[in-house]
């Protein structure tokens, strides 16, 4: 039984190693005071701890937001949810072509402090990084397939 609480106990830590949950409480002002500020309207669902940073968890008109900020309240980047039938051409080509038969189970556009667009796709192969003219720039591998190496 206590093995058994062990194991548990490494499988959940290791879907927390890259963010982690964090209280209200627990985010400084100036980030929760810029985010309050771009979207004055929005309540935070949820906020989490990427390595020194603050990423919070907001629906805005229905669409899944997320804002990266710093420690003192600096922009590092926005993720929006987008409809799958927004990405550009060459990224569905691409999925198409290398993941035939795989269906995009999200998509959404990111921008960064320099103004940079990229897009995320996940498919059951994992998350996919592109650039906004559809060029791939990273692959990660989905959470099952961390589960399954672990």
């Amino acid at each position: 039984m206590k093995t058994e609480l062990i194991i548990i106990g490494i499988i959940v830590s290791g879907f927390n190693a890259n963010a982690q949950t964090m209280k209200t409480e627990e985010v400084p002002v100036a980030a929760k005071t810029k985010v309050a500020s771009l979207y004055p309207n929005a309540k935070v669902e949820k906020w989490e701890k990427e390595e020194n940073n603050f990423e919070a968890e907001l629906e805005i008109n229905k669409v899944e937001t997320s804002v990266l900020i710093d420690a003192s309240g600096n922009v590092l980047e926005t993720e929006k949810e987008i409809a799958i039938t927004s990405l550009p051409k060459a990224i569905t080509d691409y999925l198409a072509k290398n993941y035939h038969g795989q269906r995009i189970e999200e998509s959404s556009i990111i921008v960064d402090s320099k103004n940079v667009t990229t897009y995320e796709t996940e498919i059951k192969e994992g998350d996919f990084i592109f650039d906004a003219h559809g060029n791939l720039l990273k692959k990660a591998a989905s959470e099952n397939d961390k589960e399954e190496k672990k």
